[in-house]
C-alpha cells in the first residue's frame, strides 16, 4: 500500500502554517516559565542593562544567567549589544513590559481573592459571611 502523499495542502508550501497558533503561544509562555527569565525581563523593563548589572539583582551564577539570556534572545524577547568588554541587553518591544504588567495585575487579583477566602476560612463559623460554609 503506498504511503499518503505529504506534499499536499498549505503545509507543503509553508511549514509555519502547520503549527497551530495555540501551540506557538504555549511555546512563547514556556519561555516565560522560569523565575530568572521573568526577573531579567522585569529589570529590562526599566532600562537597558549589562550582564554585570543584572547578576546581583537576579541572584544566579553568571553561566546560568548567560543561559537564560540566550533563551530570551532566541525567543526574540531581548536584544544584545557589546560595548567594550560588557554586553548590554534590552527588550525588543515595550509590549514585553506591558505583558509583565498585565500578569502582575492578574496575579494581584487572584491573590487578593485567595486572601479573602483564607480570611473566611480562618474566621469563626458565626463570623463568616452568609452564603459561605
Amino acid at each position: 500500500m503506498p504511503e499518503p502523499r505529504r506534499s499536499e495542502g498549505p503545509e507543503a508550501k509553508d511549514p509555519v502554517v502547520a503549527i497551530p497558533l495555540y501551540q506557538l503561544k504555549a511555546e512563547f509562555f514556556k519561555t516565560l516559565g522560569h523565575p530568572a527569565r521573568i526577573r531579567v525581563l522585569e529589570l529590562l523593563s526599566e532600562k537597558e542593562r549589562s550582564v554585570g548589572e543584572m547578576l546581583p539583582e537576579v541572584g544566579i551564577e553568571p553561566a546560568h544567567l548567560s543561559q537564560q539570556l540566550a533563551v530570551l534572545r532566541r525567543a526574540g524577547l531581548v536584544t544584545s549589544r557589546k560595548q567594550g568588554s560588557s554586553v548590554y541587553y534590552a527588550l525588543t518591544s515595550p509590549q514585553v513590559a506591558e505583558l509583565l504588567a498585565v500578569a502582575r495585575a492578574i496575579l494581584s487579583g487572584v491573590l487578593s481573592g485567595q486572601a479573602e477566602l483564607l480570611a473566611d476560612l480562618q474566621s469563626p463559623p458565626r463570623a463568616r459571611r452568609s452564603g459561605n460554609s
